[in-house]
């Protein structure tokens, strides 16, 4: 949500999909999902990073235009 509005703000193309994996935050344009996957909404329990709603799979996700924090950051 903060990636959306700054790039609303600023005209940025910054990424707004975050993946995270046991080890990783990957960031990227677009998500393929290919394989079962499902949504969860929890307002009340929210992930530690403050995220309310989020897509869980065990199945291979392809990234598109994926970016490094590295380069997101210096925005």
């Amino acid at each position: 949500m903060h990636t959306i509005r700054a790039n609303k703000r600023d005209g940025g193309n910054r990424p707004p999909v975050t993946v995270k994996t046991y080890n990783s935050n990957r960031y990227a344009q677009e998500v393929i999902i290919k394989g079962p996957a499902k949504v969860i909404h929890r307002p009340n329990k929210p992930l530690s990073c403050g995220a309310r709603v989020w897509i869980e799979t065990d199945a291979e996700v392809e990234l598109i235009g994926e970016q490094e924090w590295k380069d997101i950051k210096n925005y």
